[in-house]
């Protein structure tokens, strides 16, 4: 849900700070960013009113790149973050955003519990299938055959691709969503979406690595919008999910749960806790 309008009317280019990207060429973190900050203009957001989190990782610079509250945090930890800050500051806008070795190894047990908890927060994962900034280990999502890098086992992992779009719905994800970089405008538009519904709303980029995964330069061929609309039934939301190639991209699942706090009413437990102890 986005945090109350601003009179002043802010571009994206408002929210881009004036440090340099360092991504390799071909990164499609880039155009992720441009994504970003045009989602927050178009939601008539201002600076003041945003906060991006992130973790450890190529992805996680992107704090640093735009002009709001930000806080780079450590490595798998930075929903906890994200959630602490939107709970004790519930009228910014929480963004938080990393890569899929960052959000679904070493940051899997809070994916999980983030979802299930359900805070008003927005999660973007940008997704290359390959543990990029350490030179290109396999990571949750990497195919369990792929052997191309050095740093791969002979004949790959052996090992099932963790799938974080079913794996959210499980969970409880209040809204699941998947762009793609190479289609910024369309990735900024589901960015906006996620940002405005209510509750944990999860979004996967497919965003490729072609340093140490050149064959996905080939995703600009094999991703494709999804013209069906998004379904409010976990049911239906499953089947979608778990016939799907993982190169659908649009809103899959709309959920209709009460952000987190929205329905607990104020208690005096902490003062009533504190009067025992008065002398």
């Amino acid at each position: 849900m986005t945090s109350c309008e601003s009179t002043a009317t802010y571009t994206a280019k408002d929210f881009k700070s004036e440090v340099k990207p360092v991504w390799c060429p071909g990164c499609g973190d880039y155009a992720v960013l441009s994504s970003i900050t045009k989602a927050f203009a178009d939601l008539g957001l201002a600076p003041h009113q945003t906060s991006v989190v992130s973790g450890i990782g190529c992805s996680s610079r992107i704090p640093a790149y735009t002009n709001t509250y930000g806080i780079h945090s450590i490595h798998g930890r930075a929903l906890a973050v994200g959630q602490g800050l939107k709970l004790g500051r519930p009228d910014l806008t929480v963004l938080v955003a990393g890569g899929d070795g960052d959000g679904f190894s070493i940051g899997g047990n809070h994916f999980l519990h983030a979802c299930r908890r359900n805070v008003d927060i927005t999660y973007i994962v940008m997704d290359n299938r390959v543990y990029g900034m350490t030179k290109g280990q396999p990571s949750p999502t990497t195919e369990s055959d792929w052997d191309a890098s050095a740093m791969a086992p002979p004949g790959g992992t052996g090992m099932t691709p963790f799938h974080p779009l079913a794996i959210a719905l499980a969970s409880g994800a209040n809204f699941i969503a998947r762009g793609f970089s190479g289609d910024p405008n369309g990735t900024a538009q589901i960015i906006a979406e996620a940002i405005k519904h209510p509750g944990f709303s999860f979004v996967a980029i497919m965003s490729p690595c072609i340093t140490f995964r050149e064959e996905q330069r080939d995703w600009k061929n094999t991703m494709r919008n999804v013209n069906i609309e998004p379904t409010t039934d976990p049911a239906q939301a499953a089947r979608r999910l778990m016939t799907d190639d993982g190169f659908n991209c649009g809103i899959l699942y709309r959920g209709d749960r009460p952000a987190y706090g929205k329905e607990k009413k104020a208690t005096n437990a902490v003062s009533d806790l504190d009067r025992e102890f008065t002398l």
